[in-house]
């Protein structure tokens, strides 16, 4: 399906790429004319893996474009993109209003990816799990500490769950995983909205904080008895356990590509493209899915930088599709590449 994609939108980019090429063989500034063009960009650790490997992948076919990102967190990543001190920004919640109106160049918001946020555990030999709404929420809050809490055995009486203390691994910076996370939590939880809220930071009730998806990670890997909240991806790549979650619907649904497809079939991407997906309906649904976006400024200064962003970008929403679901993320949908691909084409050159 995606390849079929990829043609159909090489197809669709020919008139696109051949203005770039033109503009480059007018004194533009990509790999054609022999010029070397460095791109930044700094934010969220959930796309990661993904947009490294897009950005690997096209520098082997475009040597002369070089695009460095570094995984600091959605916190991290809006405060650097407003500050102009990247090219780009990338953050797992679309910025706000009053968050734009900080950027005297404008801001036009790219989702260029999606996925899954899971509950990854640590407890060999233990496969299976499920857990309801009411109990992750609780163990998050902190009122269920032990593996074999009644809350959970009830939901799994086939499981040998051991009498063990629960340690919760939570984000320790500012992060969009965990504002869509405290985002869901808030939907399904009128105590966790009241108690704690949502936000890329909030005050935990109960755990240890770790940096990045990257952080958590390794802290629930070298952690018995762990439990918290990662992207997918970083599961996938590492084997580690997840759980299956309670739905919108009441059914227990395992983290997969097909699962997270199902709940962003169920939204609407405005022409915004600011979407969020707090609890989805449909009863394949995963529970907690969201977009990632790429933060890019409205206006550039360097027109050469410009049209070897635009480049990137465009290779990233097909070829770079490919490389989606291996990683563990959403291929995006057919429609949703047409509005990406639009509002690209409105960034300018000053």
């Amino acid at each position: 399906m995606v390849s079929i994609i990829s043609v159909r939108r090489k197809a669709l980019l020919a008139p696109f790429l051949a203005l770039t090429l033109g503009l480059v063989s007018c004194g533009g500034g990509t790999g054609s004319n022999g010029n070397s063009v460095s791109i930044t960009g700094a934010g969220a650790s959930f796309p990661a893996p993904l947009y490294q490997r897009w950005f690997a992948e096209y520098n082997k076919q475009n040597p002369n474009i070089q695009v460095t990102y570094q995984s600091v967190g959605s916190g991290a990543g809006v405060e650097q993109f407003t500050q102009q001190t990247v090219d780009f920004g990338a953050s797992d919640v679309a910025m706000k209003d009053e968050e734009i109106a900080k950027v005297n160049r404008g801001v036009v918001l790219l989702p260029m990816t999606a996925g899954s946020i899971v509950l990854a555990y640590n407890l060999p030999g233990l496969e299976g799990l499920k857990l309801s709404r009411q109990a992750y929420t609780d163990i998050f809050l902190g009122k269920i500490t032990k593996w074999n809490d009644p809350a959970i055995k009830k939901i799994n009486p086939n499981l040998n769950l051991p009498n063990s203390e629960i340690t919760v691994v939570h984000r320790s910076d500012g992060s969009g995983t965990t504002g869509v996370f405290t985002q869901h939590l808030s939907a399904v939880s009128p105590e966790w909205e009241k108690k704690v809220g949502s936000g890329k930071t909030v005050e935990w009730p109960t755990g240890i904080g770790a940096k990045g998806n990257e952080g958590v990670t390794a802290q629930i890997l070298q952690t018995e008895g762990a439990i918290g909240y990662i992207e997918y991806g970083y599961a996938k790549q590492q084997n580690i356990t997840t759980a299956s979650l309670e739905n919108k619907a009441g059914k227990y649904i395992a983290p997969s590509s097909e699962s997270a497809s199902k709940a962003l079939g169920a939204v609407t991407l405005p022409e915004n493209l600011r979407a969020f997906i707090n609890d989805p309906e449909g009863a394949d649904s995963y529970p907690i899915v969201s977009y990632s976006w790429i933060l890019a400024y409205q206006n550039y200064d360097n027109a050469n930088k410009l049209n070897a962003f635009k480049e990137v970008i465009n290779w990233s929403l097909t070829d770079g599709q490919a490389f989606a679901e291996e990683l563990g993320y959403i291929p995006l949908p057919d429609n949703v590449v047409d509005k990406v691909e639009a509002a690209l084409g409105t960034i300018q050159a000053q």
